[in-house]
């Protein structure tokens, strides 16, 4: 059994929100061939997909290929739109749970979703996760690892997070607009240098600002093995222990005391990579995740687990679905 716990899906038809608010950088599709569609973000192309961005049929004719049991699906993080006025988010975000939704019904035995709220004004965001897990029966949620360049430990969302372990709801934390994203578009540096930087800004943000502690219940993860977080956790409480000042204002706890109390993906891409964060992080603490259907995800998910030696048929299976299971109940 394999649970792929990263994987993106939108909508075959979008509307032209664009058109509809009169503002905005709002996706919208154009489907210019049979299979494929460009995403169309303020009149200028973001990215050319295939048909199993939206297919579910296609989407399970592929896991079937590569013997993958159930992808938790979420949103395309362009799709947040949180730089929207709140009332249009949360039509978006409805628009894109609902078909999350609908996909899950037509084929429980092969998908679990998670919705998208609108971070931006936390008390619909509560309203929209209130209707994912209690109506839509949803799990958890996909953010942002900011909201508008602010962090994730930012005061104005202790409500979101109260509601989410009082819901015990599971939260999946996806980069997005990455620091310092307009300085270096050359060599896709946001993509290869601000992604894993971005996903250790929310860990650490989580950390220093004291969710973890405050919410001991809640259930996180983050994409792509936790970004550039495992490798500089030696630095990051380095800097917490010389200079509590700048460091340690909100929480006086080592951020490695948090280690094991979140979840990764597998998302490494590399086997000595992997060896280190399952060293770092436990066995118990990473699950299967490939960014389907994008070109910088694994391609045969769960591939580089079942390849490794170093690790037991016990830790693999725990990593192929377990942990996932553990995160998402």
């Amino acid at each position: 059994m394999k649970i792929d716990i990263h994987t993106h899906i939108m909508p075959e038809h979008v509307p032209d929100w664009f058109k509809k608010f009169g503002y905005g950088e709002f996706i919208t599709l154009e489907h210019h061939k049979p299979c494929c569609a460009r995403m169309i973000k303020a009149g200028k192309l973001f990215r050319e997909i295939e048909q199993n961005c939206w297919d579910g049929t296609v989407r399970i004719r592929e896991m079937d290929m590569t013997e993958v049991t159930k992808q938790v699906l979420s949103t395309i993080p362009v799709l947040f739109n949180y730089f929207a006025k709140p009332e249009h988010a949360l039509e978006t975000s409805r628009y894109f749970n609902d078909h999350i939704a609908q996909c899950v019904e037509q084929h429980p035995d092969r998908f679990i979703g998670l919705g998208t709220v609108p971070m931006q004004d936390v008390d619909t965001a509560i309203k929209e996760m209130e209707r994912c897990i209690k109506e839509l029966k949803m799990p958890g949620l996909e953010i942002g690892s900011n909201i508008n360049g602010l962090n994730l430990s930012d005061k104005e969302f202790e409500p979101f997070w109260q509601a989410a372990e009082e819901l015990n709801c599971s939260i999946f934390v996806h980069p997005w607009e990455m620091m310092g994203e307009k300085d270096m578009a050359k060599y896709w540096l946001p993509w290869l240098v601000g992604m894993p930087a971005e996903t250790s800004r929310a860990i650490c943000s989580m950390i220093f600002g004291g969710i973890f502690e405050r919410h001991p219940k809640l259930k996180v993860a983050f994409a792509h093995g936790g970004g550039s977080f495992p490798l500089t956790i030696g630095r990051i409480e380095h800097g917490f222990n010389v200079r509590p000042d700048l460091v340690a204002v909100d929480n006086n706890i080592n951020p490695r005391n948090y280690i094991g109390k979140f979840w990764i993906d597998a998302l490494v891409h590399d086997e000595k990579a992997l060896d280190f964060v399952v060293d770092l992080m436990g066995y118990d603490k990473v699950c299967m995740g490939s960014d389907y259907p994008f070109p910088l995800g694994e391609h045969h998910p769960g591939k580089l687990i079942e390849s490794m030696d170093s690790f037991s048929a016990e830790q693999k299976e725990k990593m192929l679905y377990k942990n996932a299971m553990d995160w998402l109940q």
